[in-house]
């Protein structure tokens, strides 16, 4: 049996070289309706395994569905836990925001675990930190507001409400998001800032606490008695109905001016923009009053002028007729 067969595969090859040496044989013609039937078969494949998986897709969109409800019935839940404590607003939005992230994670992954079957949750996770790690240098900023904006609401001690004075940028905070955080300016404008700036510089707090102390600067002329100013001026200052008198009034003679004995007045009143303007305001006025009153003078400024010669003087006879 063996030897029939190789007999067969040697008869086999010896007409196949005879018939390569004879004659080429040419190369398969192109068919344009095997490509256009193979196409066919391709686009009804692809969309008979759509069909199939059309189930698997109604019941992941129905756990994205049920995702978002249960982030919504959470997020209030914690509201409604929270708000009977006496944990900051910011850090109440924080928690909720947190817990809306991670339902969303949970929601996503299970979704994508259930249009393809075949994935599983460390290849889900192992593609997810792959992808990080490129979004991550691709949205650097974004991240570092990002990151920013979570500490703010963390720990920072500022809330909606809030003035705030940032270098050169004071406003009243209306909106704390984990990217920026919009500022209202004492004229109206809106100042969008990226948290990333705050929590690199200098924050000052003005409504921290109910009242701030306000402070200015006056003087009386050197030749009046500026011990017996003192009192006059801290009396005024107390009668005025917009400082906190309960934190008192502050005098005291800070130096000696150009053209007059320099007296520091101190005050506490309303931390706002407005409450300082208008406090500063009756103060100044207030104090004005009560040294007019008192005969004080406050003195322009004074300038003495010494020149290197004598100054050459001629008298004038008004009575004397001109020529």
């Amino acid at each position: 049996m063996k030897i029939v067969l190789m007999a067969l595969l040697f008869i086999s090859f010896n007409g196949y070289a005879q018939l390569s040496s004879d004659q080429e044989i040419p190369p398969p013609a192109f068919s344009v309706e095997a490509a256009s039937q193979t196409l066919q078969e391709t686009v009804l494949k692809i969309w008979y395994d759509f069909i199939g998986h059309t189930p698997y897709i109604v019941v992941a969109i129905s756990v994205l569905l049920l995702t978002g409800i249960s982030s919504m019935l959470i997020s209030k839940l914690i509201g409604n836990m929270t708000g009977r404590s006496k944990m900051r607003g910011s850090l109440r939005e924080l928690t909720q925001r947190f817990a809306r992230i991670i339902i969303w994670l949970f929601g996503i992954l299970l979704a994508s675990l259930i249009v393809f079957p075949g994935l599983t949750p460390a290849k889900a996770l192992g593609g997810l930190g792959l992808a990080s790690v490129a979004i991550g240098f691709a949205f650097k900023e974004i991240f570092e507001n990002f990151f920013a904006g979570i500490l703010l609401l963390w720990k920072y001690p500022f809330e909606k409400g809030d003035f705030i004075k940032c270098q050169a940028i004071l406003g009243r905070v209306e909106n704390i998001s984990v990217r920026m955080t919009e500022l209202r300016q004492p004229d109206g404008e809106l100042v969008v800032v990226p948290n990333s700036f705050l929590f690199k510089n200098p924050v000052f707090v003005l409504t921290h606490e109910n009242s701030r102390r306000m402070q200015i600067m006056t003087g009386v002329a050197y030749s009046e008695d500026a011990q017996a100013a003192l009192p006059i001026i801290k009396k005024a200052v107390e009668r005025c109905e917009l400082i906190v008198k309960e934190k008192g009034v502050e005098v005291f003679l800070n130096g000696f001016g150009s053209s007059s004995m320099d007296i520091e007045v101190t005050w506490w009143a309303d931390p706002t923009p407005l409450g300082e303007r208008k406090s500063r305001s009756e103060v100044v006025g207030a104090i004005k009053q009560a040294l007019d009153d008192a005969g004080i003078e406050i003195p322009f400024p004074y300038r003495t002028l010494t020149f290197s010669e004598p100054l050459p003087v001629r008298s004038v006879d008004n009575n004397k007729p001109s020529q």
